[in-house]
């Protein structure tokens, strides 16, 4: 399976709250860090064309991968008796779900394994199964790491036409560098643009010439 990130971000690349109104538990609010407000950033911006393309890319996926915050938060909507005809609801709830977490021990939404282990080889023994995507959805920290070893073979992002101006941003201040090829790319009425990069190991430099 190919292990697809699918990130909604801002122009200015941060993640943080883009769909709540406010942080729901302390613990998210903790996570996100302390003093951040601008919740609720990406809704006035989603059009039904980026719907429907979340709606499919759920759709593709084989099985998700997240990190503990996000599969609790998904767990606590998606896989509490919403809609199961709407299709991002269909996906995660029938689909096998995988779970990066050194604490979690109980996951009570069907289909789910915990890895708890040898992360890094779990994730190669998934990556190596035959199959389309393993999704990996939020997950900001996960897919960091994710990056940092070198275990992403797509990268999807969702960018939305806004300065937030603060909060946790995808890609960090250092970070590996990461050669990208675009194999996909739209956009919406309301300015939403929808990059598809197949990534390529390490870019390549300019060298100094004599």
């Amino acid at each position: 399976m190919k292990l697809t990130t699918v990130t909604n971000v801002s122009l200015d690349g941060v993640t943080q709250g883009h769909r709540r109104i406010e942080a729901e538990t302390q613990a998210e609010a903790d996570a996100g860090g302390a003093g951040f407000e601008r919740f609720g950033w990406a809704p006035p911006l989603l059009d039904d064309e980026a719907s429907t393309f979340i709606g499919q890319a759920f759709q593709r996926a084989d099985a998700f991968l997240f990190g503990r915050r996000t599969y609790e938060i998904f767990a606590g909507s998606w896989g509490a008796g919403m809609d199961p005809a709407n299709p991002v609801a269909q996906a995660l709830n029938t689909r096998p779900k995988y779970v990066a977490s050194t604490s979690l021990t109980d996951p009570r939404w069907a289909n789910t394994t915990v890895l708890s282990g040898d992360v890094a080889a779990a994730i190669g023994e998934l990556r190596a199964e035959p199959g389309g995507e393993l999704q990996v959805w939020g997950s900001g920290t996960l897919i960091r790491w994710l990056l940092h070893h070198r275990m992403v073979d797509r990268i999807v992002l969702l960018t939305y036409p806004v300065v937030v101006g603060q909060g946790t941003r995808l890609f960090p201040t250092t970070g590996p560098d990461i050669g990208l090829e675009l194999v996909d790319l739209r956009s919406t009425p309301k300015g939403i643009t929808i990059q598809t990069y197949r990534t390529t190991g390490r870019p390549r430099y300019r060298t100094a010439t004599t």
